[in-house]
């Protein structure tokens, strides 16, 4: 068995430490924390759609993890032909919240890059100009936000604003988008808790890959 020869970093800076309380998750405790809802992950009903949101993304670590283990699962489970749908349904099933733009920026790149290379070991076509690509990063612009969730506001000041994707029934690949806030998941209690749907742009249902073209409803 061999050391590593690099240390994992857990610490950006310690002002960053003091100023915003930033501290970075060490990779095994995250998987230890994932292999408590490996279900939801890898191996139950409906996995690939499960959501998971993560309120103080950091850098990406647990999200890309989270990436990881539900492309597995997909290689895994079902036939590569349908490998590109669910990997982006996989994707729309991860949300989060960053304070601090650059691990914004760098927890949305590390995800791409892992989608992207997911895709060139399958020896699929996910070059920037594909819809793959161009709809991998529609779903990440959409569900990883740069914001306070305490304050549910994003950088420019304005609500919090999500994208909801919902598989169209017996329409394999189709998918309809609602956007909600994030304000809106706090009221979600009890039997008549509801999203807030309302008052929102909507769009057309389309095909999981074709959601880059942000075709609206009433377009």
């Amino acid at each position: 068995m061999t050391s590593t020869t690099t240390e994992e970093r857990l610490i950006k800076s310690r002002h960053r430490m003091k100023a915003h309380g930033e501290v970075f998750t060490p990779r095994r405790m995250v998987n230890q924390m994932l292999d408590l809802v490996r279900p939801e992950l890898e191996t139950g009903p409906n996995f690939v759609d499960k959501t998971f949101f993560e309120p103080a993304a950091g850098d990406g670590n647990f999200l890309v993890a989270i990436l990881q283990r539900k492309l597995h699962a997909i290689e895994k489970r079902y036939q590569p032909a349908v490998w590109p749908a669910e990997s982006l349904f996989a994707l729309a099933s991860i949300y989060a919240v960053e304070l601090l733009e650059d691990n914004h920026e760098a927890a949305q790149a590390t995800l791409l890059s892992e989608f992207v290379a997911f895709h060139k070991r399958a020896g699929n076509a996910c070059g920037p100009r594909t819809n793959l690509y161009r709809s991998a990063a529609v779903l990440l612009e959409s569900n990883i936000i740069c914001g306070n969730t305490l304050t549910g506001l994003d950088v420019r000041g304005e609500t919090i604003q999500f994208s909801w994707w919902y598989r169209v029934l017996n329409e394999p690949g189709m998918v309809r988008r609602d956007p909600f806030t994030l304000a809106s998941l706090r009221g979600l209690s009890g039997d008549t808790a509801m999203f807030d749907f309302t008052n929102y742009d909507t769009y057309a249902v389309c095909r999981i890959d074709h959601v880059h073209r942000e075709v609206r409803a009433d377009g």
